[in-house]
């Protein structure tokens, strides 16, 4: 039996700068999620109740190496997928041309079993489990927060509203989601983390299906504040700079009745006035 584990490695503590819109993550802190190691966990329990293998397998950069080694030392089978992209153009991937990245990189090796997290941390999605449903033509469990072996069958609990909970039988081959309460992912021993700590990480090269989603540039979620300089003089006349009373504003522009094309023309003259914009936009389609 081959139990796959889809894992999701990268920095839970991303940086963002609120002016530039840059994404900063740092390699030495890049771990696994509360719910990617519940999904690791519950793929280990389950291959030990039925002596199957379970194999650890996420696509992403060398950041991901260290997770995977931890998840080598407890004694999985471990496989990444190389993304050669920046991590703003990685998280614009969408998630069906990732579940197929996935599949692919499973080659003939079909499991009967796919575990991995009912969301991650970064993309928050969480439709990446059905899309591999889908490719590999498999049954799916979604949001799981107990998993459980009784003799031959699987038996998943899931989260209700009004707190009730709902127990069901899983026919496999199958793609659960858990989420990540209940279960702590286990230790590895001394030995098992020395010798993986300098293991080598396989790769398996499998080229990204094209993306309906382009990342042009990444921009601020705020306009950059623009420098003005300090008021001189008095007291009273740096006061009065800074009010404005003595000068002369522009009157409010009223716009309409017009179409939807003028009055989106007539916003962007607006931002480019005052700064906003460096150039009128051209070509913009009002619906």
């Amino acid at each position: 039996m081959l139990i796959v584990a889809l894992l999701r490695c990268t920095d839970l503590r991303a940086e963002v700068d609120p002016l530039t819109g840059a994404v900063s993550r740092d390699p030495r802190t890049a771990s696994l999620s509360a719910a990617d190691a519940a999904a690791l966990e519950h793929a280990l329990r389950i291959a030990d109740t039925w002596g199957g293998r379970v194999l650890a397998l996420t696509a992403g950069g060398p950041e991901a190496d260290g997770p995977l080694r931890e998840a080598l030392a407890l004694g999985a089978e471990v496989r990444r997928v190389p993304l050669h992209s920046s991590y703003i153009e990685e998280l614009a991937v969408d998630e069906r041309s990732l579940a197929k990245l996935v599949v692919s990189a499973l080659g003939e090796n079909r499991p009967d079993l796919v575990l991995c997290a009912d969301r991650s941390a970064d993309r928050g999605t969480g439709a990446l489990p059905a899309f591999v449903a889908h490719e590999l033509g498999v049954v799916q469990a979604p949001g799981l927060v107990a998993l459980q072996v009784e003799g031959d069958q699987l038996v998943a609990e899931r989260r209700l509203d009004f707190g009730r909970r709902e127990r069901m039988r899983v026919p496999l081959p199958a793609v659960c989601s858990v989420e990540g309460a209940g279960v702590r992912l286990r230790r590895a021993s001394l030995p098992a983390s020395l010798a993986a700590a300098n293991a080598t990480i396989p790769l398996v090269d499998v080229a990204l299906p094209a993306s309906p989603v382009r990342v042009v540039q990444a921009r601020p979620t705020r306009p950059r504040p623009r420098h003005l300089p300090a008021p001189t003089g008095t007291s009273r006349e740096r006061l009065l700079a800074l009010t404005g009373a003595l000068l002369s504003h522009e009157p409010p522009t009223v716009v309409g009745p017009v179409g939807a094309a003028e009055a989106a023309d007539a916003l962007l003259d607006f931002l480019v006035r005052h700064g906003y914009l460096s150039e009128a936009r051209t070509g913009w389609a009002v619906p």
